[in-house]
Order: C-alpha cells, then structure tokens, then sequence
C-alpha cells in the first residue's frame, strides 16, 4: 500500500483523489507541484463559474460538469473536502437570515439540517456508500471558527464519525505565512488516516515567509485604484469598518476586494489601491499560467473579474497541500 509507505516520486505510478467542494483544484495544483502523478477520478462544484476554471486549468482532460456532492460514490485514494465555510466563520454571520430567506443556524447545526455547514455530513455518507473499500485519507480544511465553543462540538462530532468507519484524525491550525506566502491566513486541516494511522502536523515542511513585492504586479491599471470615499475614509481605523494598509504581508484573502473590511496598497501621496485578481491568486499560491487559464474564461462584472476574486478567497492554499503531500505520499518531513 503506497500511501502507507513512503515511495520516490519514480515509484508512484498514479494518485486518485477525489475533490469534494473542489473549488479550483488546489489538491491538484499542488500535487502536480511536487512531481506526482495525480488523476482526479471525479471533481464535485456546484459554482459554474469555478468550474469554468477548474477545467481550463486542466483543459488536458475531460471537463467536469456542475453537481453536487449528495448521493455521490466513488473510490479514490484520497478524498479532500472543503465544505462552505460561511456557516462557521465569523464573517459569514452564523445563525442570520441569507439571501434566499432562510436562516443559518452555524456549524452546530444537525446533519441535514440545510445549512451550508451540513453539507460536511454528505462526505461521511459518501464514505459510508463506498462499502467496505475506503480512501486510505481524508483531508478536511475549513475556518479557524470551526473550533470556536459554538462550533467546536460539530468537527468534534465529524471525526467521532469518521472513527466508526475505521479513521483516526488529528487536527492542526496552520497558517499560510508559515508555508512561504506572506498572507496571513490560518486554517484548520483535519487529516483521517485509515486502519489506525496517526498523522503529525510537527515536522511537515514549513518555508520561510517570501517577500510580499514577489507577488504584487509591478505595473497596475488605475482601475484598481481605490475611489470609494467610504473605504478611503476606514484607511487606519480598526473594528468591521477597517481598511487596512498591507506592509510585509497581506492579510487574508476575501471573496471581495472592495468592501469593508479592505485592505490596500500604499501608492503614496494620499492614493492607495486594491490586490488585483492576480495577486490573489497569486498569494494562494497558484501560479501565472494557472490565473491566466482561468481568467481565459471569466467576463469582467464591472470593473474587475468577480468571480476570480471569489474564487481566491474560497480556495485553499496551495503550498499547505504541497507540505501535506510530501508527508503522506513521500514521506518528506522536515
């Protein structure tokens, strides 16, 4: 069992995942980062728009199509989830009436209750209709409020599941400024490991912080310029209402750029301005020609790409998954 032993990257022939909530394929990104053969056997997204990214990104093989993850089966030998978030982080205003009119009632919320954060439970039924044959891993990423006292009893109640069909999971808060990008931006990764395993987050690869010029673009449209009196008037000030001015590092990346609260680049005498779509991704780690692949197939919305902002601030950082596959697959450690 490869996944078990650690191989050379010449030994590992080829890793299936599958990608739940799969945004826009940072599993992937980052295993074809390090050298190893990877095949996604099925990739679930139900935002078209990522999904037009994803398969330009990966425009070599065949296209996925919008779906869910309900009702889903299949056999990878890694399965990564990241179930929406917005139910469980501070931002996302848990327990408040959403766009449709319901409610949100937070990641406390019972298995099928409806809410964004139930949707994690569709990956233990997933796992449960896969029989007796499982993935050797589960990788779960999601917000630092996940361990919040309101919300910790549910990812306590996640891995207490996951143990009853034969997983041992720990859980580590990392942060993206420990894995070489200059963003301020923790995560909590939960990882289950099959037939007893236990896996430690101490000696994964940690790199140092880049400098936050590598990834800012040298020339910018005055487009980006930041206009709005509102956001100009919150530079310096702390609290919801805050733009803050981003110096060695950036803090982290939203699904918008141009609200409160912002943060901005110092262009000196009185101007500032936004991270573009590209810096962005950037500062999650995906590379140029993964941006510019997307961005092929995105429409501006105004004055910028929307949905690349969007797809930024919900994906999950690359280099982390590099770290994380180098230890499961390669048995790389620091």
């Amino acid at each position: 069992d490869f996944l078990f032993t650690a191989l050379s990257r010449k030994e590992i022939i080829m890793v299936q995942i599958l990608e739940l909530f799969g945004g826009i394929g940072s599993p992937r990104c980052a295993l074809r980062n390090i050298g190893i053969p990877v095949k996604s056997i099925d990739y679930v997204e139900i935002d078209e728009a990522a999904v037009r990214s994803y398969n330009a990104m990966f425009a070599k093989d065949l296209p996925y199509k919008t779906q869910t993850v309900v009702g889903y089966n299949l056999r990878p030998d890694i399965l990564i989830h990241g179930s929406p978030c917005q139910d469980m982080s501070v931002a996302g205003h848990q327990g408040t009436a959403t766009g449709n009119g319901r409610i949100n009632h937070g990641a406390g919320a019972e298995e099928g209750s409806g809410t964004r954060s139930s949707l994690m439970w569709e990956t233990i039924n997933i796992i449960k209709q896969m029989g007796e044959w499982k993935p050797k891993y589960v990788i779960w990423e999601n917000v630092k409020n996940v361990r919040s006292k309101y919300m910790v009893h549910n990812h306590d109640r996640y891995m207490e599941e996951l143990s009853k069909l034969g997983y041992t999971s720990t859980y580590e808060l990392l942060d993206a400024r420990e894995f070489g990008i200059p963003q301020a931006r923790e995560r909590y990764f939960t990882v289950s490991c099959l037939k007893g395993k236990k896996f430690d987050f101490s000696d994964l690869i940690r790199t140092p912080m880049r400098n936050i010029h590598e990834f800012l673009e040298q020339k910018v449209d005055p487009v980006y310029e930041v206009t709005q009196p509102s956001i100009l008037e919150c530079i310096g000030a702390s609290g919801i209402r805050r733009a803050t001015v981003i110096d060695q590092y950036a803090y982290t990346i939203t699904t918008r750029q141009d609200r409160t609260p912002a943060q901005v680049i110092d262009l000196h005498n009185g101007k500032y301005r936004y991270l573009t779509e590209r810096e962005c991704w950037r500062l999650m780690g995906y590379t140029d020609q993964d941006y510019e692949a997307a961005a092929s197939v995105q429409q501006k919305r105004g004055r910028y790409r929307m949905a690349l902002y969007k797809q930024a601030g919900n994906s999950i950082c690359v280099p982390i998954f590099e770290s994380l596959f180098r230890k499961i697959l390669l048995g790389e450690t620091a």
